[in-house]
């Protein structure tokens, strides 16, 4: 439970998306944009564009779903212009990697959505408050005598 605490709906949550969203844009700006040299890597390039953007957006979509419509629209800017870059230093440009952005975009806000609700739900489920006397329900049994039951029947 202590671990779906930090979860929970509280203002210091801005700063650590904006965090992690600047750290992950610049790492995803290092590995498009320098020719690094790096020896094969499982996977396509098009799944590293998917799992790197999904990475961008998942922490702004589980953490703080307010500010998402903003972190989608900066990063597709930032994809576009990736793309836009990558000839000029060396790296081909493709158009088939930005529709991969945009499905990583897509994946990470789904999947993040998906988180902040689960969280959302199990933090409701372990607040909720039984009634402590419903309107709807006929008393057997009042311990109180005959005179304090006739003049409240049912407030306590």
């Amino acid at each position: 439970m202590s671990s779906l605490r930090a979860l929970a709906l509280t203002p210091s949550r801005r700063p650590i998306v904006l965090w992690l969203t600047t750290s992950l844009m610049i790492c995803i700006g290092v590995l498009t944009l320098f020719p690094l040299g790096l020896p094969d890597v499982a996977g396509s390039d098009k799944d590293h564009h998917i799992l790197a953007f999904a990475a961008l957006v998942l922490p702004c979509a589980a953490l703080y779903p307010q500010g998402l419509s903003r972190v989608i629209l900066g990063a597709t800017a930032y994809g576009a212009l990736i793309e836009i870059i990558q000839p000029f230093v060396g790296r081909s440009g493709d158009f088939l990697d930005f529709i991969a952005d945009l499905a990583g975009i897509g994946l990470g806000s789904i999947l993040g959505l998906g988180i902040n609700y689960a969280a959302q739900r199990y933090a409701n489920f372990r607040r909720r408050i039984v009634p402590s006397r419903a309107a709807n329900v006929i008393p057997l049994y009042d311990p109180r005598p005959r005179e304090a039951a006739a003049k409240d029947p049912l407030e306590p």
